[in-house]
C-alpha cells in the first residue's frame, strides 16, 4: 500500500519551497553564521542537482554554523532519505542513511523554526516507517497521532492513520478513525472514498454503496463518481451467487440507475454506455416475458454500438 508521503525528488520540494533561507540576526553576521549561510547555498546546489551525500554534509556544516537556518534540518534528513535504496536493505551502509534521515526528521520535527518543516517532517517519518521502506508501522502510529494532534483540521492524517491500523488487523480501531475524519470533513468525497474502500475490503456492501453514493453526490457535476457506483451494483450482481433472483433485479436496476445519472452529465461516457449495455442485457436474462425481454436487448445493443463508434473515433484521434 502506497502512502502519501515520499521522498522529494531532486530540486522538486526546493523549487517549490523557493529554498529561502533566513539567517538569524539581520545586521552583523559572526563568522559562524557567515560560513554557515555559504554552507547553506552551496547545499541548496548539491540537492537540486540530486548529490544527496554532499548536500547532506554541507547542510550539517550549515547547522552547526547556525541552526536556525530555516529548512536545514529538514533538507538534511531528506538528504539522507535520498541516499536510502529499499531494494539494498539489509547493507549497513544503506541501512546507516536511513537511520541519519529519521534521526534528523525528528530532530526537524521539534527544531525547525518553521512550522511548515515541522509539519513535513513528521510526514515523511511516517512514509520512512512505511511498507515501502521500514515497513514498521508501530512507530509510525505515535508519530500521525501527533500530526492530528497539531492539526485536527487535516482529514488525510485520519486516514494515514486507518491505514496503519487496518494493516495491523485492527479493523474496528481502522472504521472508527474513518468515521472521525468524516465528522472533521464531512463534504469531502476523499473520505467517503476511503471509507467505500475500507467497507469493500471488509465485505460489507451496503456500507460500500453508502459512501461511494455520497462521495457521488457531493460532487454533482462528475459523472466519474456515479459511473463507480454503477461498476459496484453491476459486481455484486454478476459475482455474488448467493444472490435471489429478486436481490440481483434489485442490484441491476440501482446500477442502472447510477448509469443513467452518468449519462445525464455526460451522453458519450463510453464506460457508462458499456455498463448499461452489460447491466440491461442482465435485466433482460431475468425476464421472463419476452415482449419487455427484447426491448432491453433492443436498447443494450444501441448503447454497445454507440460505445464502440465512440472508442473507434477516440482511437482514430477525433474525439478527445
Amino acid at each position: 500500500m502506497r502512502t502519501r508521503f515520499r521522498s522529494v525528488s531532486a530540486g522538486s520540494l526546493a523549487g517549490v519551497l523557493g529554498l529561502s533561507l533566513v539567517v538569524a540576526g539581520c545586521g552583523q553576521y559572526s563568522w559562524s553564521a557567515l560560513s554557515a549561510r555559504k554552507s547553506i547555498k552551496e547545499a541548496h546546489e548539491a540537492y537540486k542537482g540530486s548529490r544527496w551525500l554532499e548536500a547532506a554534509e554541507k547542510y550539517e556544516a550549515a547547522i552547526k554554523g547556525d541552526p536556525t537556518l530555516r529548512g536545514a534540518h529538514f533538507f538534511l534528513a531528506n538528504s539522507y532519505d535520498n541516499l536510502y535504496k529499499p531494494t539494498r536493505a539489509g547493507e549497513q551502509e544503506n541501512d546507516g542513511y536511513m537511520t541519519k534521515a529519521i534521526e534528523w526528521y525528528k530532530v526537524a520535527a521539534e527544531k525547525e523554526p518553521d512550522a511548515i518543516y515541522r509539519q513535513r517532517a513528521m510526514q515523511y517519518l511516517v512514509a520512512a516507517y512505511g511498507p515501502e521502506k521500514l515497513n514498521n508501522p508501530a512507530e509510525a502510529e505515535p508519530i500521525v497521532k501527533r500530526m492530528i494532534e497539531v492539526d485536527p483540521s487535516d482529514y488525510l492524517n485520519y486516514l494515514e492513520l486507518s491505514k496503519i491500523y487496518e494493516n495491523a488487523g485492527r479493523y474496528d480501531e481502522a472504521e472508527a478513525i474513518l468515521l472521525k475524519a468524516r465528522e472533521v470533513k464531512p463534504k469531502e468525497p476523499a473520505v467517503y472514498a476511503a471509507l467505500s474502500a475500507f467497507y469493500n475490503r471488509q465485505g460489507e456492501f451496503e456500507k460500500t454503496v453508502e459512501a461511494l453514493n455520497t462521495a457521488a453526490d457531493l460532487q454533482p457535476d462528475n459523472p466519474q463518481g456515479f459511473q463507480l457506483v454503477a461498476v459496484f451494483f453491476w459486481e455484486k450482481a454478476f459475482k455474488d451467487k448467493r444472490l435471489t433472483p429478486a436481490q440481483q433485479r434489485d442490484y441491476i436496476m440501482k446500477g442502472i440507475e447510477a448509469t443513467d445519472r452518468a449519462l445525464k452529465l455526460n451522453p458519450d461516457y463510453i464506460d457508462a454506455l458499456t455498463y448499461k449495455n452489460i447491466l440491461l442485457r442482465m435485466q433482460a436474462n431475468l425476464e421472463t416475458d419476452l415482449k419487455k425481454r427484447q426491448p432491453l436487448i433492443d436498447e443494450a445493443d444501441r448503447l454497445r454500438n454507440k460505445a464502440q463508434e465512440l472508442n473507434k473515433k477516440k482511437a482514430s484521434g477525433s474525439l478527445p
